[in-house]
């Protein structure tokens, strides 16, 4: 799944992101740290793996990387 990004706090490393449907979903820390990232800026296009029991981002990464494998 791709989205946009929409905050990025990176004190906290979490923020939300805008799916291509307009829903808007946060990611925290463990979700961001999972992709390998050390930065995010607003507008960047994003790879996510979301969890489909929870609905939660479990990995957030930029959309020219590959998840990692699960």
């Amino acid at each position: 799944m791709q989205g946009t990004v929409r905050t990025y706090d990176a004190g906290t490393r979490s923020g939300s992101v805008l799916l291509d449907d307009g829903t808007e979903l946060p990611f925290d820390a463990e979700a961001f740290a999972a992709g390998g990232l050390r930065l995010l800026r607003f507008g960047q296009r994003v790879n996510l793996a979301v969890d489909g029991d929870t609905g939660r981002i479990t990995v957030i990464t930029l959309s020219t990387f590959p998840l990692p494998p699960r």
